[in-house]
């Protein structure tokens, strides 16, 4: 039987085993639409701005280990959605994008919604395709799901002109993908695994520094412990790597970067090696690199070859996958019978338990004085037990979270690490809610970036979603008007805003409830509030101190040596 394009579509996310697809619709994916409309496979989520798709499909990933997935429309729906993949991009999420396209004939010809979506998304996906001819859509669209979620994870956009999407031909869905110029390594070489084993077991200062490859990857979390436990070793996370090891673990020694823990940053700066596990030592992390770990050998393991030595020169690199590779040298290592100096690593251990005495992270909540957003963070951790998924958007609240909400597993922590996008919150959350709906969903968001994607609880609201959003409301764009105060000599240039709506009010008016605190004894009955509402989405509208910063911090151009403590 032949099928239009259109029912090719569906039957290969049927073959694909997709169960959520986020999407706004238009001229050119009308067929499409007809044929979703037809079909009870998978659901479709209607959302209210296509950069949305892109970040509900981002959130429904990174909590269900599965592809994310999303279509828009030509022209400005395809360009309304380049943030969300660029996003996508820079925090390596499996994700396919489906974009119509105007038809064959009109392509080049400045036809009504026209862009160039393949020009414009080449530097934003992992890869891209325009289907020219409706015989070649299947294998296109097997390709993608294999290109995002093999490899290092990324997003694959597939542009479909409207004619393809109409035109019909005998239906083929290929059950493997052989593509001869993309092979990605999994293993990582056994020689390169012995002599990282006999590296681990030769040092005296070690330290593990893990980042998005050890959530991503299938087993990466558990053996990532296994290894710290059996090495009686340190470990330390990027951002984007938090709940790779329960935040609980005695191992444990917070983030590190501009905005890490005091003895995260003295322990990657005075190790004598470095374990390298899914991180790609990007700048937040490293601070001046002439001055990164400047006495350790490094061993960098990573599923991406572009990613070793791109910013810090591995010693010893070894390419695969962060769940086999870890296996890899943990059954190495279990294999030989000498041990790590267990003297060097108690004097190690001592020196490391001296900078925690510092306690960096130390903020105490004055009674009757300003709510502190980090003991907003701390009530919400111990009203869910540690147990919720958190989304946060970008700046000042993104780092307490960080900060103050130890997570014990993974994929609980979402927020956008690389692009750093303002808006990405919301319309994450509600991906990730649907991915796991008996959990428990929090927003941390700012009165900044809740503006950027606030529709969004049109969405929340039409799929019923009880997401509880946490606005840690201080009336600044915080983040910018931290550096001014700090290197701007004050001079809060636009970073203040002097009209802001009641955001109460406003989640009243998408149907859900809003809750306005404004005093410290108004904090816990608001958030058990929150924590018992099953039906609809929250909004805590929360009034913190204007003014207060993040702390430790790493100035720019600085060593990470080379902190800012907060000032008591």
């Amino acid at each position: 039987m032949k099928l239009t394009g259109a029912q090719i579509f569906v039957e290969c996310l049927r073959r694909e085993g997709v169960e959520l697809i986020f999407g706004y619709p238009g001229g050119a994916v009308l067929t499409i639409y007809d044929e979703i409309f037809k079909q009870n496979h998978f659901r479709h989520v209607l959302v209210r701005h296509e950069q949305a798709a892109l970040h509900a499909a981002n959130g429904y990933a990174r909590v269900s280990g599965k592809c994310g997935v999303a279509i828009v429309t030509s022209g400005p729906g395809a360009t309304n959605a380049v943030t969300g993949l660029a996003d996508s991009y820079a925090d390596s999420v499996p994700t396919v994008c489906f974009s119509g396209q105007v038809p064959t004939t009109m392509i080049g010809n400045d036809a009504f919604q026209e862009a160039d979506t393949v020009g414009i998304t080449r530097s934003a996906t992992k890869h891209n395709f325009l289907v020219k001819r409706v015989e070649d859509l299947a294998k296109t669209i097997r390709q993608a799901f294999h290109i995002a979620t093999t490899g290092r994870p990324g997003p694959v956009l597939v542009d479909i002109p409207k004619d393809i999407t109409n035109e019909r031909c005998l239906f083929d869905y290929p059950e493997t993908v052989e593509m001869r110029s993309y092979k990605p390594v999994t293993h990582g070489h056994p020689g390169q695994v012995r002599r990282a084993a006999k590296m681990l077991l030769e040092a005296k200062r070690p330290v593990i520094y893990s980042g998005g490859g050890a959530v991503s990857s299938e087993h990466g979390a558990s053996r990532l412990l296994e290894l710290a436990t059996l090495l009686n070793a340190p470990v330390t996370n990027t951002l984007m790597g938090l709940g790779a090891i329960p935040g609980d673990d005695p191992h444990f020694l917070g983030m590190l970067g501009m905005h890490g823990t005091f003895e995260a940053n003295m322990a990657v700066s005075n190790c004598d090696l470095l374990v390298a596990v899914g991180a790609r030592f990007d700048d937040r992390v490293t601070g001046r690199l002439d001055r990164f770990a400047t006495g350790a050998k490094v061993i960098h393991i990573d599923v991406d070859p572009s990613s070793i030595s791109k910013n810090v020169h591995a010693h010893l690199p070894i390419v695969g996958d962060v769940g086999i590779v870890l296996k890899q040298l943990i059954d190495e290592l279990v294999r030989r019978e000498r041990k790590a100096d267990p003297d060097a690593l108690a004097a190690w251990w001592a020196t490391i338990h001296e900078w925690q005495q510092r306690d960096c992270l130390r903020c105490d909540q004055e009674r009757g004085g300003k709510i502190k957003p980090q003991e907003v963070i701390r009530r919400l951790h111990a009203a869910t037990n540690g147990e919720a998924v958190v989304v946060t958007d970008v700046g000042q609240h993104q780092m307490w979270a960080a900060q103050y909400y130890p997570f014990r597993r993974p994929r609980r922590f979402l927020t956008s690490g690389g692009l750093g996008t303002m808006g990405y919150g919301l319309p994450a959350a509600l991906g990730a809610q649907m991915a796991a709906p008996d959990s428990r969903t929090i927003v941390i968001t700012g009165d900044g970036s809740f503006q950027m994607c606030t529709q969004e609880l049109a969405t929340a609201f039409q799929y019923q979603l009880p997401i509880t959003v946490v606005i840690l409301n201080n009336g600044y764009l915080g983040m910018v008007r931290q550096w001014q105060e700090m290197f701007y000599q004050q001079r809060y240039s636009h970073s203040y805003f002097d009209s802001l709506p009641d955001f109460a009010k406003l989640a009243e008016a998408y149907g859900g409830i809003g809750i306005k605190v404004e005093q410290l004894d108004q904090l816990d009955d608001a958030i058990n509030r929150a924590m018992a509402e099953r039906e609809r989405f929250m909004v805590l509208d929360i009034t913190v101190a204007g003014e207060e910063n993040v702390y430790p911090m790493v100035p720019a151009g600085a060593a990470l040596d080379e902190m800012v403590l907060a000032p008591e």
